[in-house]
């Protein structure tokens, strides 16, 4: 009797964070996969190689999820880059067209894996001020997060019922809003596009090779700001996560791993992978399981609901390419609204760096290029420099007049 009950206690202790890890991956997927379909669109990808972007790195994190949480019985999470694709979704269509984004996808996964192997690159990356970090990251965003509002203005029948489940899953189901959106934009979107002949053709599942392409425009617009995006906006976030409930991580292992799965997948069109950040936060938070020697299935669980959502990339990158490209960017910016607010609390938090935050914010946000290099990496300077000019021998000056 007491065997059954142990053993009933023992499936009880798998089934809390094997639905926590489920729910992580649906909720992360059905949140910004249209962000990513619409960023390597963008970018110059055909339908089939949208598909088959998203296809790999849908497999990618789906193994990095499990392999590593079963290795090491610790809720390690991974996911896709959202930031990068939200800053991807900004450049355009580099020179050399997309097997060019293929080669700096494959420079910044490179650099990943350096950032594992050699120390003083990780420190550089860590040195990098949070709120100038976050101020690049919310001025990458607000391009996109205006999306709902023009899209409200300019196809108000379409974009109107979006907006609107989004704002009452909000109130009523906050965690389920954006994957509420999704699905009414596919009601409306089949209710209301006649889909080309032939456009589902291809849409089978399929990874489709890219051969990648190395042009200075390209790793210098693309390759260098999205691995920046990717180390300051979501590798360190989530060690912070995964440190704030608890679990101490070495972090190089972590990023040769995910550096190499990024260069396996920029070889098939995905953008990168790296440590998860918000699903992380369900995975190794309490709500996984109250003991936390007992929340490492449900990134297991996770990764399985990845691998079984990848064979459907092929057709959803298809239906949305014959959609409103307005309105996947609409419900990609209402996706990324918590994205930005988060970013913008975090840059203004402190007093001192306010100012310099404001800068990079307002510099990313312009969307300027200059010597062919993007406004991303010129906020970061500009914060930067702004920081160290109010900063540069303040404390000197202090000792000199206490003397």
């Amino acid at each position: 009797m007491s065997e059954l009950s142990m053993s009933g206690a023992g499936r009880r202790d798998y089934v809390q964070p094997v639905m926590a890890g489920a729910l992580a991956a649906i909720v992360g997927y059905a949140s910004t996969f249209t962000l990513v379909l619409a960023a390597l669109t963008a970018a110059g990808a055909s339908p089939q190689q949208a598909g088959s972007g998203l296809m790999s790195v849908c497999i990618a994190i789906g193994i990095l999820n499990i392999v590593v949480s079963a290795r090491v019985r610790v809720p390690v999470s991974f996911a896709w880059s959202t930031p990068g694709a939200a800053f991807l979704l900004t450049v355009g269509e580099p020179v050399g067209g997309f097997p060019a984004v293929a080669g700096a996808f494959l420079v910044a996964a490179a650099l990943i894996v350096l950032t594992g192997l050699i120390k003083p690159l990780a420190r550089l990356i860590g040195a990098i001020p949070a709120p100038i970090a976050n101020a690049m990251l919310a001025g990458m965003l607000l391009t996109l997060c205006l999306a709902p509002i023009n899209a409200v203005a300019q196809m108000p029948a379409l974009a109107l019922p979006v907006v609107l489940a989004w704002a009452i899953g909000m109130r009523l189901a906050r965690r389920y809003a954006v994957p509420i959106a999704v699905v009414v934009t596919g009601i409306v979107l089949a209710s209301t596009t006649n889909l080309p002949a032939g456009a589902l053709d291809g849409s089978w599942p399929s990874l489709v090779p890219v051969m990648p392409v190395f042009t200075l425009d390209a790793i210098v617009r693309i390759g260098l700001p999205l691995y920046i995006v990717t180390m300051a906006s979501q590798n360190l976030p989530g060690l912070a996560v995964m440190q704030a409930n608890g679990f101490t991580l070495r972090p190089a292992p972590l990023f040769v791993m995910t550096g190499i799965a990024s260069a396996a997948t920029a070889f098939l069109g995905g953008i990168s992978s790296n440590l998860a950040a918000i699903t992380a936060a369900i995975c190794a938070g309490p709500e996984a399981h109250p003991d936390r020697e007992k929340r490492w299935p449900a990134p297991v669980a996770a990764g399985s609901v990845y691998l079984l959502l990848a064979p459907a990339a092929s057709l959803a990158a298809a239906f949305i390419a014959a959609s409103p490209p307005l309105l996947i960017q609409a419900v990609a910016g209402l996706a990324l609204l918590s994205s930005l607010t988060a970013a913008l609390s975090g840059a203004l938090v402190s007093e001192e760096t306010r100012l310099p935050a404001t800068l990079t914010f307002v510099t990313t946000a312009s969307g300027i290029t200059i010597a062919g290099v993007g406004a991303p990496f010129w906020g970061l300077v500009a914060g930067i420099g702004m920081m160290v000019l109010l900063h540069f021998g303040r404390k000197s000056d202090v000792q000199m007049n206490g003397k």
